[in-house]
């Protein structure tokens, strides 16, 4: 290689249906225009070389070497781990020696544990840049697994893969959490967001096994009471991701979950409702007409009738920001994932006139997008924001996937 790449990933924001791809549940993510970007140098040895200047303003560790092999995993939340996972996924697969040492230097954009993806972003860009140096030949859906095998399994993180392939494909799209993953580009791409970093540092491996415990004791209290049909067990199991959530319905359930403990059951409701959301969310998105029994259904009468004093343009905006409402309210009160100062940023938000606003990744922490008409809007919404405390925040259109942006002959 005598050549220096640059590539770049985006940031993703959890749109719709989140803490829901680890059940194999479809979700919805929007690549944002944050953008990490990973500058590479040949080395000439078989050695990696990582640099992170930004992660020194934290005061954390910011420079890893590793070689080409399967490489251990350092203590704590080390930012090195993320290349070394990618690296292990390719040997494990018999690429080693394909595989060249390169110099890299990491430039981002997007804020360290805001839940924004950069986790992702890091191993999907590294994925990209050793493709295209390499000569790999990997699609952007081989690119997405080898980024989730490597923080789900070598860093692990008990992630779904909702981050890695919003982060590859950039766009807005419905991805498919159950083999063979499909992904579905959503032709509605004309949003703007505002992303609203409150500062609140957070951790996926903090958050994640602590529900899926919750919804495994529900799911073990439903499966052995002799009470509930063997209809509905066929459809649940025993562990967070074997039931067929998409095909239960909240009322054949809802008698049976007096039986169970009241976190287990919100966890439970919470799957079941929050997909049912963003099923209605997905016709907006698909730019399919939803009728109006079906809007109150989703939205009951009274925001139905909101929705209609609005202009014919912004009624399909509206209707997707009252369903990022709706699954914020999930979020908080039946994933307990909120905190007040996300409720301060969220209620900012909103009376600034933002259509919609909800968590974005795993909660506790990280950020809040918020649905907006336009970048003038954007702008009055992210100093809302950061007027109740937010540390950061930006206006941002839907982003490109990973992608090489340069090469320089060295």
């Amino acid at each position: 290689m005598n050549e220096s790449v640059v590539i770049s990933s985006p940031g993703r924001a959890d749109f719709l249906n989140t803490h829901q791809d680890y059940k194999g549940l479809p979700v919805v993510p929007v690549a944002i225009n944050l953008r990490m970007r990973l500058y590479a140098k040949p080395s000439g040895n078989r050695f990696f070389t990582v640099n992170s200047p930004d992660l020194e303003k934290y005061n954390e560790p910011s420079t890893d070497i590793f070689e080409i092999k399967e490489n251990e995993m350092l203590g704590g939340k080390f930012f090195g781990n993320y290349f070394r996972g990618v690296v292990n996924v390719l040997v494990k697969r018999g690429l080693a020696e394909k595989l060249t040492g390169m110099d890299i230097t990491i430039r981002s954009e997007i804020p360290v544990g805001s839940g924004l993806s950069s986790s992702a972003a890091l191993e999907v860009g590294f994925a990209e840049l050793l493709n295209h140096v390499c000569n790999l030949g990997f699609s952007k859906h081989d690119l997405a697994e080898i980024a989730f095998a490597a923080e789900n399994r070598e860093v692990g993180i008990p992630c779904g893969r909702l981050d890695q392939y919003g982060v590859a494909f950039g766009g807005i799209i419905k991805l498919e959490c159950r083999p063979p993953y499909r992904v579905e580009p959503l032709p509605f791409k004309d949003l703007t967001f505002a992303i609203i970093d409150s500062g609140i540092r957070h951790s996926t491996g903090d958050i994640h096994p602590k529900r899926q415990e919750d919804i495994n004791r529900g799911l073990k209290t439903l499966m052995e009471s002799p009470k509930v049909p063997e209809a509905l067990k066929k459809n649940l199991g025993y562990r967070f991701d074997e039931p067929r959530w998409e095909e239960i319905d909240v009322s054949a359930i809802q008698d049976f979950l007096s039986t169970v403990d009241d976190m287990a059951r919100r966890r439970i409701l919470f799957t079941l409702r929050m997909q049912k959301s963003t099923d209605f969310a997905l016709k907006i998105l698909r730019l399919k007409k939803v009728s109006e029994d079906e809007a109150i259904r989703n939205l009951d009468e009274e925001r139905w009738k909101k929705v209609l004093k609005t202009s014919v343009k912004e009624r399909s905006h509206r209707i997707l920001g009252e369903v990022m409402n709706d699954q914020h309210i999930m979020l908080r009160d039946f994933y307990d994932l909120s905190l007040p100062e996300l409720e301060a940023i969220c209620s900012s938000a909103l009376e600034a006139g933002a259509y919609g606003a909800k968590i974005s990744g795993a909660g506790m922490g990280g950020s809040i997008i918020a649905l907006v008409k336009n970048d003038e809007q954007g702008r009055k919404v992210v100093d809302a924001g950061l007027s109740v405390g937010a540390k950061n925040g930006w206006v941002s259109r839907v982003g490109e996937g990973v992608k090489l942006e340069s090469i320089v002959s060295t």
